[in-house]
């Protein structure tokens, strides 16, 4: 079974880039944005994938700019703020996202869904980056036609990272960060 999640596992990430990279770079840049205009950038992230931005604070390599988001935060026309959630429908996201935009706060989402017409999220954002993930991706041990290993938090760390790369590249030649 092993063998069967690396195979599957390095089969979304390819999904992932093959059909995500403009929208990867394009979120990278917008959190540079804040970066160069002096703004903080905050990280929401719901359910099992605030594991990101754990790891985006306290990792080895830490999101230069980020700071600790709440819904207390005031934020600023200069602010940016990835949300990350499983789900597109997630009801806390979606409060989020319309606050953001009714505020003119430049926002990114990550999320499992697709962009579409139907996606509130992706209607919402300024970027979007779909996490290709939709149930899955191994067939269950014992019950027939029921599929395991749901990786919303591998591909949203996945995710993270590429925005990290694109990010690091943009603000290393700035002197003032």
């Amino acid at each position: 079974m092993s063998k069967i999640l690396s195979t599957q596992m390095s089969g979304l990430f390819q999904r992932i880039i093959q059909s995500e990279e403009e929208a990867i770079e394009e979120t990278s840049r917008l959190l540079a944005q804040a970066s160069i205009g002096q703004g903080n950038i905050y990280f929401a992230c719901f359910d099992e994938l605030q594991a990101i931005e754990l790891n985006a604070l306290y990792g080895a390599e830490p999101f230069t700019n980020l700071k600790t988001w709440s819904k207390d935060i005031p934020l600023t026309e200069s602010d940016r703020v990835c949300l990350f959630t499983a789900n597109s429908d997630n009801q806390k996201a979606l409060s989020l996202a319309k606050n953001l935009y009714d505020s003119f706060i430049p926002f990114s989402v990550v999320s499992s869904e697709p962009k579409s017409d139907t996606n509130v999220l992706s209607e919402l954002a300024y970027t979007y980056v779909s996490m290709k993930v939709r149930g899955g991706i191994l067939p269950h041990p014992t019950n027939l036609g029921e599929r395991v290993v749901i990786p919303h938090l591998m591909a949203g760390l996945f995710i993270y990272e590429a925005i990290k790369l694109n990010y690091d590249e943009m603000i290393s030649d700035d002197d003032e960060l």
